[in-house]
């Protein structure tokens, strides 16, 4: 197993619980930066540093995924492996990439995610603005994915995001609570708990 494991936005007091405890009980530890490593050296000093370079281009980008898939590839298909990057692994992460490659050169190899703090949230608090209204994040392009809070019409909701062009849908009623449930596309209930996430993909 490959765990992206997110290590918050640079203070080493920001790391959660759970993130410690997986750097302590992973088989090996990957990071793809010195400040990603001084996060994580605490707990893991024998941790790796592998490279990923910032670039646009796509075969050194392909290249440096297949290098670093083959590097972690013999730990994640008998063991925990982890790689602890900066932020949160779902947000503009190359872990996403990386997963991709490692399903393709490595099917048996199952990789999953463990929440970090995001610069989205972490930046708020920093700058002092209270973000309780709607509000959009992009890289610039243009948004692939809508995210609805406190969502209590889940299936009206989603047919009024279908006609945007929005045609993938996963709702999440009560989150890491022992109650949780997740819904997907035609899954989705009328009616949900007002402690509920619903995801739209284009």
């Amino acid at each position: 197993m490959l765990i992206g494991l997110g290590l918050g936005p640079g203070d080493p007091e920001l790391l959660t619980l759970r993130a410690v405890r997986l750097l302590q009980e992973a088989d090996a530890v990957y990071v793809p930066g010195k400040l990603a490593y001084s996060l994580v050296k605490p707990y893991r000093e024998d941790a790796e540093v592998l490279e990923f370079p910032m670039t646009d281009n796509e075969d050194e980008i392909r290249e440096c995924m297949e290098r670093n898939a083959a590097r972690i590839a013999p730990v994640a298909s008998s063991g925990t492996a982890v790689l602890a990057l900066i932020g949160d692994p779902n947000f503009f992460s190359t872990f996403t990439r990386l997963c991709g490659t490692i399903k393709e050169h490595f099917p048996g190899i199952s990789c999953q995610t463990e929440p970090g703090v995001s610069a989205i949230t972490a930046f708020a608090s920093v700058a002092g603005v209270s973000l309780s209204e709607g509000f959009c994040v992009s890289d610039g392009g243009k948004p692939r994915y809508r995210i609805l809070l406190k969502v209590r019409r889940p299936r009206e909701s989603a047919a009024s995001l279908a006609k945007e062009g929005f045609s993938h849908f996963v709702l999440v009623e009560r989150m890491y609570l022992p109650d949780m449930r997740i819904f997907r596309d035609t899954e989705l209930p009328d009616r949900c708990d007002y402690m509920s996430v619903l995801y739209a993909e284009r």
